[in-house]
């Protein structure tokens, strides 16, 4: 009977101890155990739209289990971005981030429903989103010099269109306005998609957004490419000089990332880092990127963290002498 006891307190511990290490090792080896979401805080059709439907077969086939992609558009990506901030920090809702929710946004509304710096946690860079200067065809200009020239001959009367009050595309085109010292009005929509029929139709003029987004309405003739918004040259329209060719040192183009709701555990966060890395580096996807107009960037969640505070003292300064 001593003997039964002894082996009865013996499994006892052993299954405590197991117990004890199945907590310890959870959730890295656990994780994911169901569909994980990522959520675009723009409606379809976008730059990031494009980004995220473009990853999220790759990165579900690396984590086994679906990525499912959901759009939350509106108030300059404030609203996805707050839905994720609120959501279990548990790995299983990312934000596909643009400069909006922690780069700009923070100088540019007044009241945030979320801390950007405490409630975001930064995890995996994706791509530097080169943007590229469009006009609706109608317009008389074919570069950067000429449209100045009639903005600057016909003030007030130009429209430049964004995805949103703060997304790249707005503060692209406020740095154009300031630089080039023209007055043109700025027009939000929620999400690219919007503002691209919009320039279709004609009802806007202008637009500094991402080349994967512009790409197919540049080759349709439906738009037409004047430059593009970074420093150097852009392979995927060699044939486009750069603004800064007019505008010395112009570079309006932003960073699209991966966020995830502080106290995420870290091994999750080391896991998905790693997947979007392996995802990034897959010559198919990178192909893909290249011809949607995009650069993808590979660096560790450090480094990320580090661009990310680099980005917010570069755009706070624009946001500062525009308002």
């Amino acid at each position: 009977m001593k003997r039964l006891v002894t082996l009865a307190l013996a499994a006892a511990v052993g299954l405590t101890l197991v117990g004890r290490a199945s907590a310890q090792t959870s959730p890295a080896q656990s994780w994911p155990s169901q569909p994980v979401k990522l959520v675009v805080p723009f409606a379809p059709g976008g730059g990031a739209d494009i980004l995220a439907r473009l990853l999220g077969d790759p990165l579900s086939k690396r984590l086994g289990q679906p990525v499912v992609i959901e759009n939350k558009p509106g108030a300059g990506a404030t609203i996805g971005a707050d839905l994720v901030a609120k959501a279990a920090p548990d790995g299983y809702t990312m934000l596909l981030t643009t400069p909006g929710p922690q780069i700009t946004n923070p100088y540019l509304m007044p009241k945030l429903p979320y801390d950007p710096d405490k409630d975001l946690v930064p995890v995996a860079m994706l791509v530097k989103a080169v943007n590229v200067l469009v006009v609706t065809p109608s317009l008389p200009v074919k570069s950067t010099a000429e449209l100045i020239a009639y903005a600057k001959a016909n003030p007030g009367k130009l429209n430049f269109s964004s995805s949103g009050v703060g997304a790249s595309s707005h503060l692209s085109g406020e740095l154009f306005k300031m630089l080039a010292g023209i007055d043109i009005v700025h027009v939000p929509y929620r999400g690219s998609g919007p503002s691209i029929q919009d320039i279709l139709a004609g009802n806007i003029q202008m637009s500094i957004d991402t080349v994967s987004t512009m790409l197919p309405h540049i080759q349709s003739g439906g738009m037409r490419g004047i430059a593009v918004a970074t420093i150097e040259k852009n392979p995927t329209l060699p044939e486009l000089p750069t603004i800064a060719e007019t505008l010395p040192g112009f570079d309006g183009s932003g960073i699209n990332y991966i966020c995830v709701p502080a106290g995420t555990p870290q091994p999750v966060i080391d896991r998905l880092n790693k997947e979007f890395t392996a995802v990034l580096t897959d010559p198919d996807v990178v192909r893909r990127m290249v011809i949607a107009g995009l650069t993808p960037v590979v660096e560790t969640q450090a480094d990320l963290i580090r661009r990310v505070k680099d980005e917010q003292v570069k755009w706070k300064k624009v946001i500062e002498q525009v308002k």
